[in-house]
């Protein structure tokens, strides 16, 4: 499984989010900071989030962004769904089950992809931002994690997404 450059970016501007939810609101520049983001990117992401009510902004000299639910109910699939679609590179499962009965030569093939799907999907829904979020003391390990090159994060990144950006 594939994931955009702008899902990535969504899953890190929410880990932020998640480590200082119950505190003050956070600005998008200091949410950019933290995750190491592009600025401009992260406001059309994190308006997309805030449409899907997943977080909600505030206005003012103490304003920004922060979750509208706690981290624990934020599920990864959720968010991949939102922002990149279908969680599988097969298509969605109806399509998969529908190719399985239409398509009897292929059939184990399909099976085989429907498993593949059913497997990520069920990781992505057990999993919440709070899984992600270990807590204060991920400060260093926030900043030894940003030496990551680009290069290492763009094999996680869907190739025809690149040009997007």
């Amino acid at each position: 499984m594939k994931i955009s450059q702008k899902g990535l970016y969504a899953l890190q501007a929410l880990m932020t989010l998640g480590r200082r939810y119950g505190a003050d609101t956070v600005r998008i520049r200091d949410i950019a900071i933290d995750s190491d983001l592009p600025e401009k990117f992260l406001e059309l992401i994190l308006l997309e989030l805030k449409n899907a009510r997943i977080v909600e902004s505030v206005r003012g000299a103490k304003g920004g962004y922060r979750l509208r639910r706690p981290p624990a109910e934020i599920k990864l699939s959720e968010i991949i769904r939102l922002v990149d679609g279908p969680l599988a590179p097969f298509g969605d499962a109806d399509q998969l089950r529908s190719l399985i009965t239409s398509d009897p030569e292929h059939r184990a093939l399909y099976k085989v992809f429907l498993e593949v799907r059913d497997a990520a999907a069920k990781i992505l829904e057990s999993t919440s931002v709070a899984d992600l979020v270990d807590g204060p003391s991920t400060t260093r390990k926030r900043a030894n994690a940003k030496k990551i090159t680009k290069a290492r994060l763009a094999a996680i990144v869907h190739q025809d997404d690149k040009s997007r950006l």
